[in-house]
């Protein structure tokens, strides 16, 4: 059984709030966010260079000069990659960089950075993390007080309020418990999560229910 510590808003443990260790994963799916950050990112990628080949770029198919006799090594065509100016041989083409991970692979993955999260300390539980005013300088103190300068703050629920106020802290990104994935999960400093949102970060960590056999 782990513990998550509890705190509010002011930095002041308030205890604890505890997770089965059946729903955590620290023996396995290393491969899995591999796949996933690795499957993420090629996904993002534009995939848009683009280079001419000699049949691509503009000129004639004039010899430069004859065959034979000059004392010059043989040419065929200015277009030719070895001359400036001339084709790329073997250059980038768009193409899709994507890769497919599928739905168990990214379920383990992000099983496994919660749980390394958890087992770590770097992710703990707050009482609510609604502010008085939309104002960066409120959400800025409170995550001082939590030691959180650079953090993922999950809600239960869009907040409005909460991600103007975040949106000018470098390394301070704002998610929903049912849309905070696993390389949000990973790349921040700490990740803090609301009492409500835990309850939903919960379902998604749990283990997957066992098929039963039929004899």
């Amino acid at each position: 059984m782990a513990t998550i510590k509890l705190f509010g808003l002011d930095g002041q443990e308030k205890g604890g709030v505890d997770v089965a260790d059946k729903d955590l994963v620290l023996d396995r799916g290393g491969q899995a966010v591999r796949d996933t950050i690795v499957g993420r990112a090629a996904f993002l990628r534009a995939g848009t260079a683009s280079t001419l080949s000699k049949g691509e770029v503009n000129g004639s198919n004039k010899k430069p000069w004859k065959q034979k006799g000059t004392g010059r090594a043989r040419a065929g065509l200015k277009q030719s990659p070895v001359w400036r100016g001339g084709g790329v041989a073997f250059g980038p083409k768009p193409r899709d960089f994507s890769v497919k991970v599928n739905k168990k692979v990214a379920k383990l993955a992000f099983r496994r950075i919660v749980s390394d999260r958890i087992a770590d300390g770097t992710l703990f539980i707050v009482e609510d993390l609604s502010l008085e005013k939309p104002k960066t300088k409120l959400l800025a103190a409170a995550l001082k007080a939590l030691k959180a300068e650079n953090a993922l703050l999950v809600v239960a629920a869009a907040d409005e309020a909460l991600t103007r106020a975040a949106r000018n802290l470098p390394g301070v990104e704002v998610a929903t418990a049912a849309g905070a994935g696993p390389y949000q999960m990973m790349v921040h400093g700490a990740v803090v999560v609301t009492r409500p949102a835990w309850e939903k970060l919960k379902e998604r960590l749990a283990a997957p229910a066992k098929k039963e056999t039929v004899a």
